[in-house]
């Protein structure tokens, strides 16, 4: 685990509202000059706390997208199980996210499509693959209540023996 001081979480925390914003903001956002900004701006990167820098595009302004969740349980349980299921969903675009749990369910995806025949299609598509599938669950998104890409760092790096 990386340790941060405040100063790294006031960088990432500026980067994560800001993700354009210049070196020279960001050391005036933080209280430092630019150098030492830039010095652990880049140590950050180079220990993967930093992964990328992206682009947020919404596409409520292109598109009208289904967005389902969908429960999966497959037939078998042994390693070689999880892995052909798990390596299938990553060459499929419309699954979004994969979570593998613990517990009645063995894993949720998130599925964007554009629409619910698009999803059925991708269901039936995935039932024939023979990827492992013993069943699976169906809910339509409905409303999104809250979405963030942004995680409360401050709040899960500082331990309460830290505050």
């Amino acid at each position: 685990m990386v340790r941060l001081d405040e100063l790294d979480l006031k960088i990432l925390k500026t980067l994560q509202r800001e993700g354009r914003i210049t070196k020279v903001k960001l050391a005036e956002a933080v209280n430092l000059s630019p150098s030492p900004c830039w010095e652990r701006l880049k140590r950050l990167e180079d220990l993967g706390v930093i992964s990328g820098y992206h682009a947020h595009i919404n596409l409520e302004k292109l598109v009208k997208p289904t967005l389902v969740m969908t429960e999966v349980t497959l037939r078998h349980h042994q390693h070689a199980d999880f892995e052909i299921f798990e390596k299938a969903v990553q060459d499929i675009p419309e699954i979004i996210e994969c979570y593998a749990l613990g517990g009645g369910v063995d894993y949720m995806l998130k599925v964007l499509c554009h629409d619910v025949d698009a999803y059925q299609r991708l269901i039936d598509r995935l039932l024939v693959s023979d990827i492992g599938i013993d069943r699976y669950f169906t809910y339509i998104v409905t409303k999104k209540v809250k979405v963030t890409s942004i995680p409360p760092i401050e709040n899960l790096v500082t331990t309460p023996d830290r505050k």
